[in-house]
């Protein structure tokens, strides 16, 4: 069942954005929750990951302390809070899913969805 992102947007420097994304299915809070991000033509780049019970995180280090990912298990939802973007965090971003935290490597995702865009002007 493919995610569903949500929450891109137009954007400018030193702004703020929140996304979500929603899982339809049943065992959402069983899996690591990851984001990553793509430039056309470019491979997906890790942002973050969430273990299942939200108690660990890990971010690229292109967003460390910029970048906060959280989930809520009741609402099959994982968010990511995006503080003092940079034109470089343009990009599409995809939430995925995968069985085992500490994956970092997007082929170890799936139920990828369609994304959100965000812009961050300068």
């Amino acid at each position: 069942v493919p995610l569903v992102e949500s929450g891109g947007g137009l954007v400018q420097a030193g702004g703020s954005l929140r996304l979500s994304c929603v899982d339809s299915g049943r065992t959402f809070s069983t899996y690591t929750m990851g984001w990553f991000r793509a430039q056309p033509m470019k491979e997906r780049e890790l942002v973050a990951i969430i273990n299942s019970n939200g108690e660990m995180t890990s971010y690229g280090d292109s967003v460390k302390g910029r970048f906060t990912i959280s989930r809520d298990n009741d609402k099959n939802s994982v968010y990511l809070q995006m503080n003092d973007l940079k034109p470089e965090d343009t990009s599409i971003y995809y939430c995925g899913r995968t069985w085992l935290y500490g994956r970092i490597r997007a082929y170890d995702y799936t139920g990828w969805g369609k994304g959100t865009q965000v812009t961050v002007s300068s």
